[in-house]
């Protein structure tokens, strides 16, 4: 590891106690199986002394079983308690006792481009990686997701899923999402996303007491959509989902949301949330090869298409 301000201020091995291993067995008829697989490996982050766990919640939807490895190698199982979609936040709850050090929180408003980190993961995967931020900007994700201010970060990291950011402090500020590609310096590179951990602040005391944020459910179509030069194309419909029974297909062009036209990915999701709660009803307009239609579409609330993590 070769970060020149950890080694006389941090000792980055160290904080790497605090990350376990997490792998999760999700039932093969699940929503998500066929997307995201039903075997899924990657990092959680200690961040309390009861040992609560965060986690990339993708990694733990409809999971069936959880299993946390610890540093000295001890595997414990641990219980799914809540996936935020609108952060994109997991929690595990171990059940048996890790005794392991929390990583403190810091602030992620605090970083701007050009600031230097070091992101962490489970030994096992690979050793602490110094990084340095290389932009604060909006992420619209393909899958009905949006970050106002998500923080990309390179070099980029082997083993990012649930990987933590800390910064200079060795305060955890951003949990690991996605590998992306990147313009830097005229050439297109390897990067991380990392979800800001000032969302969690707010609504962790909800996700751990009721399993969910206090806040308005919003309306998920199920459309996997890309933006280019402008426009918003579908890529895919989720199998099941408002999409699909509205007959929504790969292809098409999405250009309104009710009256409102549609220039970007983040606006056709704006537009869709200002809708109202799930299960609104959202007039999308759409081109169809050369046609324009109008596919009324009666939206849901994500969760209720997925499994439940059973009780222990």
């Amino acid at each position: 590891m070769t970060s020149t301000f950890a080694s006389t201020v941090l000792d980055p091995m160290a904080l790497c106690r605090s990350l376990v291993k997490l792998r999760a067995v999700i039932p093969e008829d699940a929503f998500t199986a066929g997307i995201l697989g039903s075997e899924r490996v990657g990092n959680g982050v200690v961040i309390n002394s009861d040992g609560l766990i965060l986690t990339i919640g993708y990694l733990i939807t409809e999971a069936t079983d959880v299993w946390l490895k610890a540093h000295q190698g001890r595997e414990v199982a641990g219980h799914a308690l809540a996936y935020d979609h609108v952060t994109g936040f997991g929690l595990v709850l171990p059940l048996e006792k890790l005794a392991l050090p929390p990583l403190s929180f810091g602030s992620s408003a605090d970083l701007h481009a050009g600031n230097k980190g070091i992101v962490l993961s489970y030994p096992e995967f690979a050793k602490p990686q110094a990084v340095h931020i290389l932009a604060r900007r909006e992420f619209a994700g393909a899958w009905e997701y949006l970050l106002d201010s998500a923080i990309f970060t390179v070099p980029a990291h082997s083993h990012w899923s649930g990987a933590a950011l800390i910064d200079e402090r060795g305060g955890l500020v951003g949990l690991g999402s996605l590998l992306v590609r990147e313009l830097v310096a005229g050439e297109e590179m390897n990067a991380n996303m990392f979800v800001p951990i000032d969302l969690l602040k707010p609504i962790l005391d909800d996700l751990t007491t009721r399993g969910r944020a206090t806040r308005q459910s919003r309306p998920w179509l199920g459309v996997y959509a890309v933006e280019v030069n402008g426009k918003v194309f579908v890529t895919g419909v989720a199998e099941g989902s408002p999409a699909q029974l509205a007959d929504i297909r790969e292809g098409d062009l999405i250009s309104h949301v009710a009256d409102l036209e549609v220039g970007s990915l983040s606006e056709f999701y704006r537009r869709l949330w200002a809708l109202g709660p799930a299960s609104t009803g959202v007039p999308l307009g759409i081109l169809r090869g050369g046609t324009h239609l109008t596919l009324n579409v009666r939206s849901v609330d994500r969760t209720d298409l997925l499994k439940r993590p059973q009780g222990h």
